[in-house]
């Protein structure tokens, strides 16, 4: 379990610093384009601190979440008692809830239910992708391992 925590501290450190980043990049593009004050953040978002800094801060920390969870559940694939659909519905729905319920903060997507709706969508629609993909990968490997034994028991 400590390489999980390991791992998912590591994807705290990126996701955090990679989303201080875009927003710093997006602000910097933004401002030098002449708009004063623009802080990449919904307004909604921003009414729900004392301040933009501690909204900006927040923000950052939410980001890190995301990314300690994304890592951290990785786990789940290591139980082997667990069919991979099982895996992969449990991975889903864990970081389905906490990146949804993060991104309804950030984005205040329970005011737009068509924005809502498309982001539920295209997270499902993400993860349905991964699955086909790693579900093939593994398929592969079990029918190369299937023709080794073979292979090994016919000499």
């Amino acid at each position: 379990m400590m390489k999980y925590l390991k791992n998912g501290m590591i994807s705290f450190a990126i996701s955090a610093f990679s989303g201080l980043f875009v927003n710093l990049f997006i602000d910097l593009i933004i401002g030098l384009n002449g708009v004063e004050d623009y802080i990449s953040m919904s307004p909604d978002y921003r009414g729900l601190f004392p301040t933009p800094v501690i909204g900006a801060y927040v923000n950052v920390l939410l980001y890190g979440l995301i990314g300690f969870t994304f890592s951290t559940m990785t786990f789940i694939y290591d139980m082997e008692k667990i069919s991979f659909l099982v895996q992969s519905l449990i991975y889903f729905v864990v970081t389905a809830t906490v990146c949804m319920a993060i991104t309804v903060l950030l984005w205040q997507l329970h005011k737009y239910p068509a924005a809502f709706a498309t982001t539920i969508a295209g997270y499902a629609a993400t993860h349905i992708i991964m699955f086909t993909i790693e579900y093939r990968r593994l398929k592969k490997d079990i029918q190369e391992i299937n023709e080794a034994a073979v292979m090994s028991v016919s000499k």
